[in-house]
């Protein structure tokens, strides 16, 4: 299975055109940690596994969430896999509302989130953010 972590410009760009501006968004994040968080070089970062490293990301981006309307909907630690390619497993499975795009690409663009989002892609052996809207196909 490819890795898959941070979003380009292209799939910034398309999710943009494809989603409703106007409509609250759930993400749905897909998490597989590293067993040891890797920082980029002299990041300075205390040594850490995947997960405490996911866990200083997630201080600072709830906060960024609510500060854009945002809120966590429903997180948990996966148990098994019903229907999946054996190749594909995840840790944690975490839901986020926003009251649109929009307020999804304002967050991620903020500095301060930016600073944080480095202990995100330390933390991710692999993950997947799908963007969903209630009830639309």
């Amino acid at each position: 299975m490819e890795r898959t972590i941070d979003p380009d410009r292209e799939q910034l760009s398309r999710v943009l055109k494809q989603v409703p501006q106007d409509t609250p968004i759930v993400m749905v994040n897909l998490l597989r940690f590293r067993d040891e968080a890797v920082y980029p070089d002299g990041h300075g970062a205390e040594p850490c596994t995947g997960a405490e490293a996911y866990h200083r990301y997630a201080q600072v981006a709830v906060e960024k969430i609510r500060e854009v309307g945002g809120k966590p909907v429903w997180g948990g630690s996966v148990q098994a896999s019903l229907i999946a390619p054996p190749e594909e497993a995840w840790d944690e499975v975490v839901l986020v509302q926003y009251p649109s795009i929009g307020a999804f690409m304002d967050m991620i663009r903020q500095e301060d989130y930016q600073a944080a989002a480095v202990h995100r892609t330390a933390a991710l052996e692999n993950a997947r953010l799908i963007c969903t809207v209630e009830g639309q196909r």
